[in-house]
């Protein structure tokens, strides 16, 4: 049951979540341009029907919606046309904060702008979440390199995902790979498909994801889990947690390569690539921010949920001292950052992905 720490706390989403949108302030160029080849073409009779799949919560979840409504507004002031009436939906797992989301969609509702209705779709897009052709535009920020499940191989054959040691870990690290290479290709193909049945034709699809560039190694930027495991190992070491259940934690994450997405998004064949852009993970924010407890609070407010899920009561100040600890040495984090991965923005137009921009075909 996957979701961020909810409300508005010190320790929530809300208030740790810099780097998710540092991410969709990347993608805005991306969604303007989708936008107004919308609004340049035939595709809205009127209408424009946007839907974000994990939008989850706290100020980011508006955040790329209100991108696509401003840039339709000013795109269809600046040619003197009629305003469409606006759909906005929003979409998560069901144990989302969507109490905090729905109180914060009024801001959607413009004086003297365009009719914007709102709605809440919750549920897994990794199944059907909207009738067929009902939507001209999708977008999507740091939620597909979350998988629908952890890798079933893995699980069943009782293989960790993360060694403490070493040589166990090199031994096994091919097979933990492919385990989840399988698992992300299986579950973006079935994305694709999903979503070209919910679009129109020509319908525009933007989205980002964590990942790295095909050019780098089998690296832990496929893994961007494996901080969490050390991390992990080290409150066990401590006896702050079961040592005996991390070998069973499996986190459903996979960070994808740009060329790996480009075939799984050329295999399915529903969308073409329009562009496609590959970032560094903390280009866009301050340096000054990025100290070893802003970093650890941002892993707090995401895997908080499933660490608890799965080990029980979790001191999680524990957790974010052990971070802290990790990362306290000059140059630590900023190495750990350069080794997570690049955020991937894809665009699709009825179909296309990665720092990417697609179009349905």
């Amino acid at each position: 049951m996957v979701h961020m720490n909810q409300g508005r706390g010190e320790t929530s989403y809300a208030c740790n979540s810099g780097l998710q949108n540092a991410e969709q302030k990347r993608m805005k160029p991306l969604i303007e341009a989708a936008i107004v080849e919308l609004c340049s073409s035939t595709l809205l009779p009127g209408k424009l029907v946007i839907a974000d799949l994990g939008c989850s919560s706290g100020p980011n979840a508006l955040a790329l919606v209100s991108i696509a409504v401003e840039a339709m507004h000013n795109h269809c002031l600046q040619l003197q046309q009629p305003l469409p009436e606006v759909c906005v939906l929003l979409n998560d797992l069901p144990d989302n904060d969507f109490n905090t989301v729905v109180k914060n969609l009024v801001t959607l509702q413009r004086n003297n702008g365009p009719v914007v209705v709102t709605g809440i779709a919750p549920g897994s897009f990794y199944g059907r979440l909207f009738t067929s052709g009902s939507l001209q535009f999708v977008c999507s920020s740091n939620s597909l390199h979350w998988l629908s499940k952890a890798p079933e191989d893995l699980m069943r054959n009782q293989i960790p995902a993360y060694d403490i040691d070493d040589q166990a870990r090199r031994e096994r690290l091919p097979m933990v790979l492919e385990a989840y290479t399988q698992q992300f290709k299986k579950d973006f193909r079935l994305f694709l498909e999903l979503r070209a049945k919910e679009l129109v034709p020509g319908g525009r699809m933007v989205v980002s994801l964590a990942g790295r560039r095909s050019n780098e190694i089998a690296s832990k930027s496929i893994r961007p889990w494996e901080a969490l495991y050390e991390i992990l190992h080290v409150m066990a070491s401590e006896g702050a947690i079961d040592k005996t259940k991390i070998d069973s934690f499996y986190v459903p994450i996979y960070g994808p390569s740009d060329e790996e997405l480009r075939e799984v998004i050329q295999d399915e064949g529903s969308f073409s690539i329009n562009e496609m852009r590959v970032h560094d993970l903390t280009s866009g924010i301050d340096s000054a921010l990025m100290t070893a407890s802003w970093f650890a609070n941002h892993m707090r407010a995401v895997f908080e949920p499933i660490v608890v899920q799965h080990f029980g009561e979790v001191d999680m100040d524990e957790f974010v001292r052990a971070a802290e600890r990790r990362w306290s040495l000059e140059g630590s984090l900023q190495d750990e950052l350069c080794r997570q991965g690049v955020p991937l923005i894809a665009v699709f137009s009825e179909g296309i992905l990665m720092a990417v921009s697609l179009t349905k075909q």
